[in-house]
């Protein structure tokens, strides 16, 4: 299984304790400051689009849980619709991987509608 698929789907739902900090001065990298920071967002209610919405704006790309809520529920379609609206105005992207989770990018990132095929 690679590293997106582990990300962003298969399997069951995932928690913020399903990932591992990793201390960056245990590997020898050679980085500065990322331009594009990955958010990971839990969205149970209306409230939670307001930190997303921020993200967004300020030019990160968020990967938002929504398993709390059912694509037919009417929270949801104002949820979905507030996001659409967000990614719209920044000229970004937005789409719903399954019933679990949306995808949010910000200004000139754009999400591919067919997977990759391995070789």
């Amino acid at each position: 299984m690679g590293i997106m698929s582990k990300i962003l789907g298969g399997g069951g739902s995932r928690s913020t304790e399903d990932y591992v900090e990793l201390d960056l001065d245990d590997f020898d990298t050679a980085r500065g400051e990322a331009d594009i920071s990955v958010h990971i967002a839990e969205i149970g209610g209306q409230q939670d689009v307001i930190a997303i919405k921020d993200a967004v704006y300020d030019g990160d790309l968020v990967i938002a849980d929504i398993t709390r809520h059912t694509t037919s529920d009417n929270t949801m379609e104002h949820i979905i619709d507030d996001l659409r609206q967000v990614a719209h105005e920044v000229d970004g992207d937005i789409v719903q991987k399954g019933d679990d989770q949306l995808i949010i990018t910000p200004t000139g990132v754009n999400i591919a509608r067919s997977k990759l095929n391995s070789r």
